[in-house]
């Protein structure tokens, strides 16, 4: 299978963090369009942003844009599923699976998050995020698409969840997948600070508590 390097936009510094993801299927010029997407929307916003900013950051014509989408909706719902595909390489092969214990793995999963807190605030805040606080009333496909990308990634934490409850004997009124949605919402919303104060040390405060609430959920009683 053919691999390109390709360059994580809005999740990673762009000096220190590469993924790897495969274009054999997917033509060159729609990569391009999907690369200006993830890019102008997170600067811009979804209504904000026109086909011809987005061509202009491909270097492509507006005749190549519709070859390949029919519409600027068509485009943000592939830009949601191309980020999916990107960031889930990303989370997957990081560093935070490594510890042993599954309350370690997710707690190096909230430190893993903070250390993408780089460069300017479009660099490091999230494509679906940022558009569905948008579209959530007026483009429902879209909504469903962001809706997807969050979900399924927050799901991939509730295997350590679940089993960091069963290590520790938790019982509660909570469960695996509550705790790995509000993981999401905080960080998000930690991005929405961010961006109102504009600065990104408020985001960085707001994963520390994340941190330090989770690490009160599983404290074991004693006695």
């Amino acid at each position: 299978m053919g691999l390109t390097a390709y360059l994580l936009p809005g999740m990673l510094h762009t000096s220190q963090w590469y993924a790897l993801i495969s274009i054999e299927s997917r033509h060159e010029s729609k990569t391009r369009l999907l690369n200006a997407a993830l890019h102008v929307i997170r600067a811009k916003g979804y209504s904000a942003t026109r086909i011809e900013d987005v061509c202009e950051a491909a270097g492509l014509t507006k005749g190549s844009f519709f070859h390949h989408f029919d519409s600027k909706e068509a485009l943000a719902l592939a830009a949601a599923e191309y980020w999916s595909e990107v960031t889930g390489g990303l989370f997957a092969t990081a560093p935070y699976h490594v510890p042993a214990d599954p309350l370690d793995r997710l707690l190096a999963y909230v430190d893993f998050r903070k250390g993408l807190l780089l460069g300017e605030l479009p660099d490091f805040t999230c494509l679906v995020g940022t558009m569905v606080q948008e579209v959530y009333d007026t483009h429902p496909a879209l909504r469903e698409g962001c809706n997807k990308s969050i979900s399924e990634h927050a799901a991939t934490l509730m295997p350590d969840i679940e089993a960091a409850m069963r290590q520790r004997g938790i019982q509660a009124d909570w469960t695996a997948e509550s705790l790995a949605l509000y993981t999401q919402a905080t960080i998000q919303g930690a991005f929405i600070l961010a961006k109102a104060q504009h600065r990104v040390d408020i985001a960085a405060a707001c994963i520390d508590h994340l941190h330090r609430y989770i690490e009160l959920l599983f404290v074991q009683p004693q006695g």
